[in-house]
């Protein structure tokens, strides 16, 4: 396995792999775990070459969140890549991402405005400008994401669709169901902030999920139901709940009424100092 941090290397790299057949591409922020390698392991299903980028983006945090304390571990990372048979991690520094002078930014309406985007302007500019920089970068046949950020992945889909993207194609930009803990816990990066208690008082977020699906399926409405989520995230535990909404899977439009799988409950809550995001196909 190859690791690089400058775009000559890379660009010399990636000229080598593609002769010998496709290659997949999976961002990351580093700081890997099950979720992470799960996505790697599609990504070697789907394409000869595996290239995974580790790159803590600076224009996805806000000014008062947690970019400092975001952990980095490129040599543990890059081992556990190297186990599961990955080709080429790029590693990119903030200056070679961003270098003097840096002055373009993608903004994504709509699908980025509600949830995470209100929550944190900026963020998914910030996301979308980064991601597009690694498709450039790479030019990959395929390009996976997990769906416990759901959110993000609708963003990066309509960038490429806007943008008539061919590398990858709008149709090659792949969602992979979220690994959870035991618990239900969706696996994050964001977790090892946690406590051992807070640990603990985590898991009824998506016990509470669970219960709240259950009753919209069962016809309750929303109005009852997502209230006595809140209420049962704060009596768990939880300092804040940023918001607890039903909405469409595709557009984020809000949803009164659901149907098959079109929407999905979607919530972020805040335990101590971490915020943690979660959702699920109502």
């Amino acid at each position: 396995m190859q690791t690089v941090s400058s775009l000559d290397p890379l660009r010399s790299a990636l000229a080598a792999l593609r002769t010998e057949g496709t290659i997949a591409l999976v961002p990351t922020m580093g700081a890997l775990h099950e979720g992470h390698l799960t996505l790697v392991r599609e990504a070697r299903r789907r394409a000869r070459h595996v290239v995974v980028s580790i790159f803590v983006n600076p224009r996805q945090f806000g000014p008062n969140e947690d970019l400092d304390r975001y952990p980095r571990q490129l040599e543990r990372d890059c081992q556990l890549l190297a186990n599961e048979g990955v080709a080429l991690v790029w590693a990119p520094g903030a200056a070679a991402m961003y270098p003097d002078g840096y002055a373009t930014s993608i903004s994504v309406t709509g699908v980025s405005e509600s949830l995470c985007g209100a929550a944190r302007p900026g963020h998914f500019d910030g996301v979308a400008t980064v991601v597009a920089k690694l498709f450039n970068q790479v030019r990959p046949d395929v390009a996976l994401f997990g769906e416990k950020d759901w959110q993000q992945l609708a963003v990066i889909r309509r960038m490429a669709r806007d943008l008539d993207l061919t590398a990858p194609a709008t149709e090659a930009i792949l969602g992979v169901a979220t690994v959870r803990e035991a618990d239900g816990l969706a696996l994050s990066s964001r977790n090892a902030f946690l406590s051992s208690e807070q640990r603990a008082q985590a898991a009824a977020l998506p016990r509470a999920m669970d219960q709240a699906i259950a009753a919209l399926r069962g016809g309750e409405a929303q109005n009852h139901v997502l209230p006595r989520l809140v209420d049962a995230l704060l009596a768990a535990g939880f300092s804040a709940v940023d918001y607890a909404e039903v909405r469409d899977a595709e557009s984020l439009a809000l949803a009164l009424k659901h149907k098959d799988n079109s929407s999905r409950l979607f919530v972020a809550a805040r335990i101590g100092a971490t915020r943690l995001i979660d959702n699920k196909p109502v």
